[in-house]
């Protein structure tokens, strides 16, 4: 004999919704459906397509991102290197930096105490320029041998002019010109110590 079905069982609940609801509970693992239930490995399988068809354009979008940051370390690696002045050039040509905003330019002599040329001192220049100096650029050139370097390509009307800082190990120098004076300016900086 067999167990009896839930019809001819006694409920002893009290309340004819507990009995309802005490006969859902047990009948939910009954199948009452005709389709058979799904076995694990094929409710996995629709839950892996649904995933994949919510998350695929996500996975596409991130191989496209490696590729593209692989594709770009790559070519930085292998480009050749862009130096902004190369150091193997002729120490007798002149050091030329062009800052592409206007007509104008500075050629500078590098001098020490003495009046000797400096090499390889740094000239460094702080441009603001445009509607309400709201465009800034900042441009530095190391000397030749005879302590020669030029700026092109300077703007010819700035609000306070250039002031143009020249060093070269502990020692410094600057010199102002307004483009608006003098748009093909001549300048020669003479190194000093620094104050301590």
């Amino acid at each position: 004999m067999g167990a009896p079905s839930l019809e001819q069982r006694t409920l002893v609940t009290g309340t004819p919704k507990a009995n309802a609801v005490l006969i859902l509970e047990r009948t939910a693992f009954v199948p009452s459906c005709p389709e058979p239930a799904l076995s694990h490995v094929e409710g996995w399988l629709m839950n892996l397509a649904r995933h994949r068809r919510i998350f695929k354009p996500m996975h596409s979008m991130t191989r496209n991102r490696i590729a593209v940051s692989i594709a770009f370390l790559l070519a930085m690696i292998l480009s050749p290197s862009l130096p902004a002045q190369d150091s193997s050039a002729d120490p007798k040509s002149i050091p030329v930096i062009d800052g592409g905003i206007g007509p104008c330019s500075a050629d500078f002599t590098v001098t020490d105490a003495t009046g000797a040329p400096v090499y390889d001192a740094k000239v460094r220049v702080h441009i603001a320029y445009r509607f309400m100096n709201a465009h800034k650029l900042d441009l530095e050139v190391g000397t030749n041998a005879a302590g020669k370097a030029r700026f092109t390509g300077l703007p010819e009307k700035t609000k306070q002019g250039l002031v143009f800082h020249a060093s070269e190990g502990g020692r410094e120098g600057s010199a102002f010109d307004d483009p608006a004076k003098t748009c093909k300016a001549d300048l020669t900086i003479a190194l000093a110590k620094k104050p301590q």
